[in-house]
């Protein structure tokens, strides 16, 4: 799933930059996710996801605050701006979620896959060049609820 053109390091943070995050190591999938949840909890119509394994996630700045979006779902955002910037399923626990927009470079880590389209506002196009799911994808790290 690892594209040789991403690169191996890349940095982001929140929008008020409090909040500072390094990944090391490629990224395992980048997926736009439009279930409820991401949604509500972002207050946008869908969400940008890069997943990478945990242990390859170093926080540099403050450390974000922390609650349970759903059952086994914990999700992260910036105390100080309220930017989003983690997703950890508890079916999945070596793995993490990083909003792609938080990314300094978040063109270099274009989306896959769609997922939850069941769930995508009217009016907010799909991108039928890449894989699309009308829930969670069945060949990759799970993810919206």
């Amino acid at each position: 799933m690892t594209e040789p053109s991403r690169p191996q390091t890349a940095e982001g943070g929140c929008f008020c930059s409090a909040v500072r995050y390094r990944i090391i190591g490629p990224p395992l999938l980048s997926i736009i996710c439009h279930c409820n949840t991401c949604r509500r909890t972002s207050s946008a119509p869908s969400v940008g996801w890069l997943t990478v394994n945990r242990g390859c996630f170093e926080l540099l700045g403050d450390p974000p605050q922390q609650f349970t979006s759903s059952p086994g779902v914990e999700r992260t955002f910036c105390g100080k701006c309220g930017s989003p910037i983690t997703y950890v399923s508890a079916d999945d626990p070596d793995m993490m979620d990083v909003t792609t927009l938080s990314l300094d470079r978040p063109e270099l880590f274009p989306p896959s896959r769609e997922m939850w389209l069941e769930h995508r506002v009217p009016w907010e196009s799909s991108n039928a060049s890449i894989r699309q799911y009308p829930r969670e994808s069945s060949d990759g790290p799970y993810h919206g609820t």
